[in-house]
This record gives C-alpha cells, sequence and structure tokens, in this order.
C-alpha cells in the first residue's frame, strides 16, 4: 500500500485532469480511494481542496530544522543535545525576539535531519563519522594484476642483544588470490631496504613464497616515504611497474592488505608472549609482567611458519574454500618472471660516480672495499651500486655494465666491536635524556592554588644568596659563549717607545700658559 503522502500526490493531479476534461466519474474517486486505503469522502475532500487552492499535496506544518549556528554547536559540546538545549534558552532569554524549541523537540529534529554519520562526526570527529560510510569492492581481477604492501608495528616485545623492542613487519599481498609473496622483518621501524627485500622475495617465484611471485600490474601503497623512494620507484619502473600512491588518511582503498594486518594480529599476535594490547588488571596493570619474551628469531620463525599456514592451509571467505595458493595455481592468467641476474641487483643505487681500483681497492665514502677477483685489476675504472644502509658491502660494474663482483669493507670493527659502541651510544643518549629531565624540573614553576579568579603566586621560596649566584653563573655562561676563541692578546709596547704623558690634574688652569710647549 502506498503511503498517503505520496499517493496524494499521484492521484490527486490525475483526477484533476479528469475533472477539467467533465471525464471524472465516482468510478475513479473509489478506484484511488481503495488503491490509498482511504475513504471515498477523504479522496473527495482532497479533490475539492485541490479546486479551492490549486495545491495537490497537504500544507505541511511548520517545524524546527537543524541550522548551521545548531551544527557549530554541537561540535563545540561534543554532541552533547541537552548541552546545546541549555545554551539555545539562554540565548532566548537574552533575546526577546527568539524562542527556543524543547528538549524533545530538538532531538527530534537532530534524528530527522542529521544521519549517524554526521551525528557520529560531530561528536567524535572525522574518524567516527567514516564508521558509518559505506566502502564498494573493487571488481575481481586476475592473479598479480595488483599488489598491496604496507608496514605494521608488530604490538609484540622480543629480545633485540639484550634490550625489548617492538618489530616491524613489511610484506604485499595479491589483491586477487590473497596470496602472502613477500615479508621483511626488522627489529627497528622499517627503511628502503626493507622495502626492497620484500619486494626481492615477491617477485622471486623460486624462493620462499613459490610458485606465487612475478611481476605485477601495479603495486598501491599508502605514501610513506620508504615505498615513495627514488630506489623503490625506480626498481620498479624499471621494469615498468606504476607504483600507485593513495591519498593520506585512505587505508579502505587498500583493504587486502590492512584487512591481513587485522587477521594476524587476531590469529597471532594475540597469542605470543609480551603483546603489548591484552587485558590488563585495575590500574593498568599487566597480567604477567614478567612473562618471558621470544627472541628475534625466534619470532621470526614463528612469523613465517604463520604465512607458510595462511598460504597453504588457510581457506578465506571470498576464496569460496580454496586456500591462497590454489587460488593462485587454479588461475590461467600467464605471468612474467624476472631473470635471475637482473633479479640479483635489483634494487640496488647507483653511485652516479666512475672509480679507480687502487692498491687499497675502491674508495667509497671514504672507506676501502677490497675483493679477491680485485687482484691485477689496478687502474681499472669501475661504478658502484649499493643497497641503501648496507655499508658493509657494495656491487662493482666495470664501465660496459658488466658485473665484476662484491666488494667488502676493508678493516671492519668485530660483531664485539660494534656491539661495544652501539652501548656506549645507548649509555650517552640515557645521559643526556637524564640531564634534560633534570633541567626541565627547574625550569619548572609551581603556582598556589586559588579559589576566586586572582593573579597565581609562585610557591617556590628562593633565597637572595641563591639568586645572585645563579645570575652570576649565568652572566658567565654568557661570558664564555660571547669570548672569542681566536683572540690573541697584545704584547706589552718596547721601552723605546714614546709614551703620552698624563696631564697633570692638580695645577690651576689659570697658570696654563697660552702658547703651547713642546713635549719630548
Amino acid at each position: 500500500m502506498l503511503s498517503a503522502r505520496l499517493g496524494r500526490e499521484a492521484a490527486v493531479p490525475r483526477l484533476i485532469a479528469l475533472d477539467q476534461r467533465n471525464q471524472l466519474l465516482t468510478v475513479h474517486v473509489k478506484l484511488a480511494a481503495q488503491a490509498l486505503g482511504r475513504s471515498e469522502r477523504t479522496v473527495w475532500r482532497w479533490l475539492a481542496k485541490a479546486r479551492r487552492t490549486g495545491r495537490h499535496t497537504a500544507q505541511g506544518r511548520k517545524r524546527f530544522t537543524i541550522t548551521a549556528e545548531i551544527r557549530q554547536l554541537l561540535m563545540l559540546w561534543g554532541g552533547n543535545a541537552s548541552a546545546v538545549h541549555r545554551e539555545l534558552r539562554r540565548r532566548a532569554a537574552s533575546d526577546a525576539g527568539q524562542k527556543a524549541p524543547s528538549l524533545t523537540t530538538l532531538h527530534r529534529a537532530l534524528r530527522r535531519d542529521l544521519t549517524h554519520g554526521e551525528r557520529a562526526g560531530l561528536a567524535r570527529g572525522e574518524a567516527a563519522r567514516r564508521a558509518y560510510d559505506i566502502f564498494g569492492e573493487r571488481p575481481a581481477h586476475e592473479r598479480n594484476a595488483a599488489w598491496e604492501g604496507d608496514h605494521k608495528c608488530v604490538p609484540v616485545e622480543v629480545w633485540v642483544e639484550d634490550e625489548l623492542v617492538r618489530p616491524w613487519l613489511t610484506w604485499f599481498i595479491d589483491c586477487a588470490t590473497c596470496v602472502i609473496l613477500g615479508v621483511a622483518v626488522t627489529p627497528h621501524a622499517p627503511s628502503t631496504d626493507a622495502v626492497l627485500a620484500a619486494l626481492r622475495t615477491a617477485l622471486d617465484r623460486t624462493g620462499t613464497f613459490g610458485p606465487a611471485g612475478g611481476l605485477p600490474g601495479l603495486v598501491r601503497v599508502d605514501r610513506g616515504k620508504e615505498y615513495l623512494s627514488a630506489a623503490v620507484t625506480s626498481a620498479l619502473g624499471a621494469f615498468v611497474v606504476p607504483v600507485v600512491a593513495l591519498p593520506p588518511y585512505t587505508p579502505y582503498l587498500k583493504g587486502s592488505i590492512e584487512a591481513l594486518n587485522g587477521a594476524v594480529e587476531e590469529m597471532l599476535f594475540v597469542s605470543l608472549p609480551r603483546y603489548t594490547r591484552q587485558s590488563t588488571l585495575s590500574g593498568k596493570r599487566a597480567v604477567d609482567p614478567d612473562a618471558p619474551a621470544l627472541t628475534f628469531e625466534a619470532f621470526v620463525k614463528v612469523l613465517l611458519d604463520w604465512v607458510q599456514w595462511w598460504n597453504t592451509k588457510h581457506t578465506p571467505k571470498p576464496l569460496d574454500g580454496r586456500t591462497p595458493l590454489e587460488a593462485w595455481r587454479a588461475d590461467p592468467t600467464p605471468l612474467y618472471d624476472v631473470p635471475a641476474e637482473q633479479l640479483a641487483f635489483f634494487g640496488l643505487q647507483d653511485d652516479g660516480r666512475t672509480r679507480t681500483i687502487s692498491t687499497h681497492g675502491v674508495q667509497w665514502r671514504k672507506r676501502h672495499y677490497i675483493a679477491d677477483w680485485m687482484v691485477g685489476r689496478v687502474g681499472t675504472r669501475v661504478s658502484l651500486r649499493y643497497l641503501p644502509h648496507h655499508e658493509t658491502s657494495i656491487e662493482v660494474f666495470d664501465l660496459h655494465g658488466a658485473h665484476l663482483g662484491s666488494a667488502f669493507l676493508a678493516s671492519a670493527a668485530t660483531p664485539e666491536q660494534a656491539r661495544q659502541v652501539r652501548r656506549a651510544r645507548t649509555a650517552k643518549a640515557r645521559r643526556l635524556r637524564a640531564d634534560a629531565k633534570a633541567a626541565a624540573k627547574l625550569r619548572r614553576e609551581r603556582f598556589e592554588a586559588v579559589t576566586s579568579a586572582e593573579p597565581p603566586q609562585r610557591l617556590q621560596a628562593m633565597t637572595e644568596q641563591e639568586a645572585e649566584a645563579e645570575l652570576s653563573d649565568a652572566a658567565a655562561l654568557d661570558l664564555s659563549r660571547m669570548a672569542n676563541p681566536g683572540y690573541i692578546p697584545h704584547l706589552p709596547p718596547s721601552d723605546d717607545w714614546a709614551r703620552p704623558v698624563p696631564p697633570d690634574t692638580t695645577a690651576d688652569i689659570s697658570d696654563t700658559p697660552d702658547v703651547p710647549q713642546d713635549h719630548a
């Protein structure tokens, strides 16, 4: 049955048109009444009113609506309708010509004029409003049509060289088959080398995650500087693979990798020891604060085992009971493999300069790199390529582009020496943080609590001697900063130099002769 308003808007104009042509019959009115679930008398009354006023619909009542001013008040008061109602009543009390609506009327208007998303956004911001949006799915594609990549900070503490850290995960997934193609784990925030390492494992179909892999049609990433670095874009650009940088704060545009990020936390990370988002006791105390943590190597092994389970045993819902690897093998789309000799040097950056092999090897960044193949090649002009942040080795090529071999850092420090240097750097950083905290306490000023509107009074007491001591120390520090370290004081004058004679201040000026006397 049609609603009364829509039915009236449809039936009355038709009845008026029949009436104007003298074709209106009682059967027409009866038919309209039966279709609308109204009495014939009601339809005749609608028709009479339309003849009299020329309006085919009922005249709506004037009602209270949500204006831009009320939206601003809702934003100001965090979506609190009662607070907005009090503000409207206060304004109406100060303005005789203004009338405030009742709280019930305000609530009714909010429900009628604002959507759920608008009300949530005015109360809690854009993230809350976005929770009420709808997101369409991309059409299904064949394998390797599109990959998605992302970083994830793992909410699990692991041991790395006697220190608890939260590792980072960098990985890529095929959007059509949900296969995890490449994974790289770092104990710290990832950089370009982590992205290149994960990409190399994704491109290589003979590696850990094979037979999945090959060249994708495109790679979707967020605007992380690691993914958009020159090394990544140039490496993929050499294989004619575009990197699509998505707009900021739009995780729904790469839903496959975001779903994988959520799945690995719910299926794996939540069960590991030292999970940082576990339930807590009162006072936010951990349930087991002394739980033993995994080593970094053990964590990587657990993660890779889970990735293998995901690809070969798990059956995601979009794949209709198939595992990601089964869906990959069932897809007949042709693949393009990267040649092994090109994949070996994937993502290496060009040094951009020409160097000569000397008796000390090849110099790069004020360090010397040597290799056994350099024997007998002193004087050969070469070019260098390197992996970002990996300075222990470089790749050397001749001027025609032929690969000569790898070269390694000469006189490299032992692992124990490097570990001691890192410990010393950590100790210095901790000492600097302690000094900064102590200085912050000195700068902190406390004031007396007040119960009325009056200027605050400082609580710290200082004696006159303490103030003079601090001022003298500050003045000495300023003078030391102003001192010129290159200043050389003048030597005393020689004895044979003529010295100026100081004036006699005791003599009367009236006794001074008018004619000046010569002085030797």
